[in-house]
């Protein structure tokens, strides 16, 4: 820096990457969308599949009698 002047030099602010919402890329929005909706299929499976199992567990008329006849039904009796 040799030959300038003190009072010809810039001083050149930095700049901080902050996303906001307002600001944010479509990809980011994207890949939130998509982790939401891969969290919230296998949450509403797991639903289903617990009723499912409840109501077989009720129509059954008990855990002795559903076991029972899940052995039945596998072993083919």
């Amino acid at each position: 820096m040799k030959g300038m002047i003190p009072e010809a030099k810039v001083n050149v602010k930095k700049r901080s990457i902050h996303w906001t919402a307002e600001n944010a890329p479509a990809k980011v929005e994207v890949s939130r969308g998509a982790m939401f909706t891969l969290g919230a299929v296998p949450t509403l499976i797991g639903i289903w599949a617990a009723a499912c199992f409840i109501g077989g567990l009720v129509s059954a008329g008990g855990t002795v009698e559903l076991a029972y006849g899940w052995f039945k039904a596998i072993a083919g009796l």
